[in-house]
């Protein structure tokens, strides 16, 4: 048997329960798995969200809107920043008490020039509670992919509760897959073969993530 036949054959029997009728491959596989795991008030979701977001060692801060820009001025202090990466469409409030030198997202700034940038803070699409996960879909808010990827320090802003949702498939719902789509759990990390850990290689190393309520 060539490998061409040995594929085929895998294929074929991965296919044997598919309705043999002309139906167009996404009504004939059934689509019926949950769209969440249990169901939960709109409290029970934030708290999930932070527990998670705290597993994979971000950060997580609690605010109103009148503390906020207080908040985000004490965050940076604390990290020592000098310069903050801003997108263009970031609430003007948000960076209101803050010190650090603004740097605006442009087409023209290089790759170095932003690794020189020590934090960058952005708001986010959407929030999924059961995975801690943050998505950014590079909306005016959030600015291009590169900005939060580069600076080794995000501050990342999910207002709640409207940003939240329980799970995957309602995050997916609300998601456009034509943008430019970031998927984040906590800092960027890997693991080597000894599973040794290390951060900061592919993303910041340090994610704060701030509920706004």
């Amino acid at each position: 048997m060539s490998s061409r036949d040995r594929v085929l054959g895998r294929v074929r029997r991965a296919l044997a329960d598919v309705t043999p009728d002309e139906r167009p491959y996404e009504e004939a596989v059934g689509r019926d798995y949950l769209r969440e795991h249990g169901r939960r008030t709109t409290e029970q979701m934030v708290e999930l969200l932070a527990d998670n977001l705290a597993d994979y060692r971000a950060i997580v801060h609690r605010s109103g809107a009148e503390e906020m820009p207080y908040l985000v001025m004490r965050l940076l202090a604390a990290h020592g920043s000098r310069e903050v990466l801003v997108p263009p469409g970031l609430p003007p409030e948000w960076m209101s008490a803050a010190d650090p030198v603004r740097i605006h997202d442009r087409a023209v700034s290089t790759p170095q020039r932003l690794d020189q940038v020590d934090s960058v803070v952005t708001g986010c699409a959407v929030a999924i509670a059961e995975t801690g996960t943050i998505v950014l879909d590079g909306s005016p808010d959030q600015g291009r992919r590169r900005i939060s990827l580069i600076p080794d320090h995000h501050i990342c802003v999910v207002r709640i509760p409207d940003q939240v949702v329980s799970a995957v498939p309602q995050a997916l719902e609300r998601l456009d897959p034509a943008r430019p789509l970031t998927w984040i759990s906590g800092p960027s990390a890997t693991s080597d073969i000894e599973l040794d850990r290390v951060e900061g290689v592919h993303g910041p190393r340090k994610l704060e993530v701030i509920l706004l309520g």
